[in-house]
């Protein structure tokens, strides 16, 4: 296998820059460079010198093979951050036979392949990369920290109980074996068939909380959605005007609301009108407010708007009404704002509370073929006795499903999707 290489850390003036080597031939390069390898996991300066000529003096931390991140000989070369020395840097370890540049994700897929990672971890570690928010931050560590894949030993250890209980009455019918077990066998299956069930409905939040969640601004023409926008947005964000029908498009700006991921949107008023462009902008602005996660109505709702009981109504342009109202809201004067962001943190937070353990699709598909195989086992128990074939087929169909969460079976599949948005160096 080659030696790999590649800058850690971002490209460009920095105070530090990490360049990693991973491979049977790291630390020969690291002698070659530095004279020797430091102590396992003991940072050291070192003087890199290459051909004669001095590159830095860096500080270096060496792993043995089966103690670092990819599971092989990695040193690290901490250089100082200047363009000149990581670009001579890298230079030189690319005359270096056997050694290459690493391709994006490249370190990651090594830890997967010697069992460093499983790959709901590696998955874990992709969202952790990219998370913009606390929220995000927690559930895609949570997965790198292996929570799914010891829940994945608990459900794998539960349906090899169950099928051992049904083979025994196939393969040792003579022998000792208890003369009933179906009710046990049931019992296990009904709960990790529901245990199941809950975790599918999970996945779809969790899917929104690493995307993001949006919230669309709606109501009719001059409402003050483009001047609520640019207050929460604190700056110019979308053209306002006293003329209706200014917004012909859907504008968005994205938010950190309480670690929370959220994209508003502010879209056209929707009203009849004859005007071609403005009668698209109105429907762009519907189909995007009913596919939003939640709708913040100003005034009266339009007939072609799907409200949800989590949606929230507000009368707008409170600082020109002369009487006190209920629900106000005044992008002017700021007026019900933060009663509006505590309002839409509240809604939106209860729903990141029912996300469990399965944050992928395909987390959900595997989860939804173990179901379905269990629903099998169980209706096959129900019957009369002599379908133990079927039952123990069925669990084990469902244990292969299990396995394909944290990449057992069914994995090159599924990893250049995820090693696609890996950056090179990780």
């Amino acid at each position: 296998m080659d030696t790999i290489f590649a800058l850690a850390t971002a490209p460009g003036r920095a105070g530090v820059s990490v360049v990693r080597v991973s491979g049977p031939r790291a630390w020969e390069i690291c002698r070659l460079l530095a004279g020797d390898v430091p102590a396992p996991r003991r940072a050291s300066l070192r003087r890199l010198v290459s051909s004669g000529v001095v590159i830095d003096e860096a500080l270096i931390l060496a792993f043995s093979a089966g103690e670092s991140f990819t599971g092989e000989e990695v040193v690290e070369f901490q250089t100082h951050g200047s363009p000149a020395v990581v670009g001579f840097l890298l230079k030189t370890l690319s005359a270096q036979e056997g050694a290459r540049v690493a391709e994006p994700g490249e370190f990651t897929r090594r830890a997967l392949e010697n069992g460093r990672l499983d790959l709901a971890e590696v998955e874990g570690l992709s969202d952790l990369l990219t998370a913009e928010t606390e929220a995000q931050r927690r559930q895609a560590f949570r997965i790198f920290d292996g929570e799914l894949g010891r829940q994945v030993e608990i459900w794998r250890s539960k349906l090899l109980r169950s099928a051992a209980l049904v083979e025994s009455t196939i393969d040792f019918a003579d022998e000792e074996v208890p003369e009933n077990v179906s009710p046990e066998v049931e019992s296990l299956l009904r709960s990790l068939r529901n245990e199941f069930a809950r975790e599918i409905e999970g996945v779809a939040v969790s899917e929104r909380l690493r995307s993001g969640f949006e919230v669309a601004i709606v109501g009719p023409p001059n409402a003050g959605k483009s001047t609520l926008l640019n207050r929460l947005a604190g700056r110019d964000a979308a053209i306002t005007s006293e003329i209706a029908g200014t917004t012909r498009d859907v504008i968005e700006v994205r938010m950190d609301i309480d670690g929370l991921p959220v994209t508003f949107l502010d879209t056209a008023g929707l009203r009849e009108t004859e005007d071609v462009v403005e009668a698209i902008g109105v429907q762009r602005a519907l189909d995007r407010a009913n596919q939003a996660d939640l709708r913040v109505v100003l005034g009266v709702a339009s007939p072609g708007l799907k409200l949800e009981p989590e949606d929230l109504v507000l009368i707008p342009k409170s600082d020109l009404l002369d009487e006190a109202v209920e629900n106000p809201i005044s992008g002017v004067t700021g007026e019900g704002v933060t009663d509006l962001l505590e309002q839409i943190s509240a809604v939106l937070g209860k729903r990141v509370s029912q996300a469990h353990l399965a944050t992928h699709l395909r987390h959900q598909e595997a989860l939804q073929i173990a179901v379905e195989s269990l629903d099998h086992a169980l209706d096959y128990l129900a019957l009369e006795s002599g379908l133990e074939e079927l039952v123990a087929e069925t669990i084990r169909a469902a244990i292969r499903s299990v396995d394909a969460l944290v990449g057992r079976i069914g994995v090159e599949d599924v990893l250049g999707e995820i090693f696609r948005n890996f950056c090179i160096g990780k």
